[in-house]
């Protein structure tokens, strides 16, 4: 792959310091520092009692890296409310004092920029910015705008959006793409956060995160910046993959994915997707560009809709996780990697504790079991199928009784009523597998059985894997069961995964090795 492993320096990783105080922003402009940073936007907005020839000789004096000083008012979504010609007063001290970037609104470019020619002696870099709130403008708009912004003559520009679907970001990379001057365009919010991790890809000239302990909704932290997503190695040839799924937030892909990337030197990153409509999005996210994708809650079964082609066990469970996009024709092709990721996670465990009497090795240590299913949406379906070809026989649980029979009655199995599931009696030494998100974080409290059933269990399974322990196996495992934690299915699948992606071979002991450190 081109440029693998070459750093390039066009793009810096900037974070926004909020400080109610002069000390606190001295502080965190070191803690940014430390983090990663290669310079920090003071928004001298959030000062108490500012007071500008003072405190910006603090500021000043003390930074041990770059500094953009932005002084936002309410108009413009910030929180100055005083007096206006104050307030660029204090800009202007800022750029006489050493500020190495200095942050402006288009609506005061004319009479910022008209009272800095006047000074020739002049340092700081001219940001002209332009928040654009509400709905996002068709991008005919949008390339207007930056046309305008170019027009000021500052050094720099900047647009910033609020995205209310994900399918909004690739006007900005669209943007980012065509400027022919440094842009720094992004969008805030949960659905934004694309916008930072690609930012390099399309061009742009900045790329924000927060530090540890002061999250900031759609940044990305430092540490992941600099660490899972390495960013300062993302070029334009970088093959982008990603987790459709909605909540996105607890995903753990990135953290595994990316090292692993970058382990086999190969050129490609992975972001979480927070997708809202489906159609939409693969309408939009059309380009080669994006070249594969793991789908998560809730659309493992909705997504095979939107695949032109489904491997054969993909069609058979009627669920996906994975989807490439075909090099030669662009074509969807939707894969399931759940399935054997979750049942030989199940069988090995069972073999390590020892085979019954009489097995042969080659035989799945789950044929004949009654194996319980909780949950019979995507994660569902792969181990119902998965168990069904091992020879279990199934017993069916799901809130929607009539997706549940729909399940049952594919792998020949038995279905029964989710509130008969509290009081289910197993047989002994049966299998429990839990397939709802019931026990994720944040509600880690909940089970979905009954605890004193738990001991009639000779093993339970549990596909949430955020927290690797879940209060269902801890239970069990205080019953005596065998547990098998989501985090294992999670790795396989993900080696599955990998190499649909790559093409080549998952780094399978550099992967588990992560999942031991960071899970």
């Amino acid at each position: 792959m081109d440029d693998v492993g070459v750093l390039k320096k066009e793009t810096m990783i900037c974070t926004p310091l909020m400080g109610q105080s002069v000390e606190q922003m001295v502080r965190d402009m070191h803690k940014a520092k430390v983090e990663g940073a290669d310079l920090v936007e003071v928004r001298l907005d959030y000062i108490n009692n500012f007071h500008p020839q003072q405190d910006l000789e603090i500021i000043l004096r003390n930074k041990p890296l770059p500094v953009m000083i932005v002084y936002r008012p309410k108009w413009e979504g910030g929180q100055y409310e005083g007096d206006e010609h104050s307030r660029l007063e204090a800009l202007h001290l800022a750029e006489k004092l050493g500020a190495d970037y200095i942050d402006f609104e288009l609506k005061v470019a004319s009479d910022f920029l008209g009272k800095q020619k006047m000074d020739q002696h002049s340092s700081s870099r001219t940001i002209v910015s332009c928040y654009v709130d509400g709905v996002t403008p068709p991008i005919e708009d949008l390339i207007c705008r930056v046309a305008l912004l170019q027009s000021t003559g500052a050094d720099m520009i900047k647009l910033v959006i609020n995205a209310t679907n994900i399918t909004e970001i690739t006007k900005i990379f669209h943007l980012l793409s065509h400027c022919q001057m440094p842009l720094i365009a992004y969008s805030i919010g949960d659905r934004g956060f694309m916008s930072q991790i690609l930012c390099r890809k399309f061009g742009g000239f900045l790329v924000y995160g927060s530090m540890e302990g002061s999250p900031v909704a759609g940044l990305p932290t430092l540490e992941s910046l600099r660490e899972a997503y390495k960013v300062q190695y993302i070029n334009k040839d970088t093959k982008v993959f990603g987790l459709i799924s909605k909540p996105v937030g607890h995903s753990k892909g990135p953290i595994l994915h990316n090292p692993a990337f970058r382990h086999v030197n190969y050129n490609g990153i992975y972001v979480p997707m927070l997708v809202d409509d489906l159609k939409e999005f693969f309408s939009i996210y059309s380009s080669p560009d994006f070249a594969g994708f793991s789908v998560g809650i809730p659309y493992k079964e909705a997504v095979t809709g939107f695949c032109d082609e489904l491997h054969p066990l993909a069609q058979s469970i009627g669920a996906v996780n994975t989807i490439m996009r075909r090099p030669s024709d662009g074509k969807l092709i939707g894969y399931n990697t759940d399935c054997e990721a979750s049942i030989t996670a199940i069988e090995d465990a069972l073999r390590e504790r020892g085979l019954p009497n009489g097995e042969a090795p080659l035989n799945s240590p789950l044929t004949g079991k009654q194996f319980v299913l909780v949950g019979a949406g995507g994660a569902g379906r792969a181990l119902a199928f998965g168990a069904r070809s091992r020879g279990a026989q199934l017993v069916i649980f799901d809130l929607d009784f009539d997706r549940a029979n729909s399940l049952a009655h594919a792998v020949s199995g038995e279905v029964k009523l989710y509130e008969d599931v509290a009081n289910f009696q197993p047989e002994k030494g049966a299998i429990l597998a839990n397939a709802t998100p019931l026990g994720m974080h944040p509600n880690t409290d909940r089970i979905p059985v009954a605890e004193e059933t738990l001991s009639d269990y000779q093993l339970v399974f549990d596909s949430v894997y955020t927290p690797r322990k879940t209060r269902l196996l801890k239970e069990a495992e205080a019953a005596g069961a065998i547990i098998v934690s989501g985090v294992e299915m999670f790795l396989r699948q993900a080696i599955g995964q990998f190499n649909l992606f790559t093409g080549g071979e998952a780094p399978e002991e550099f992967m588990r090795e992560i999942i031991l450190s960071k899970f």
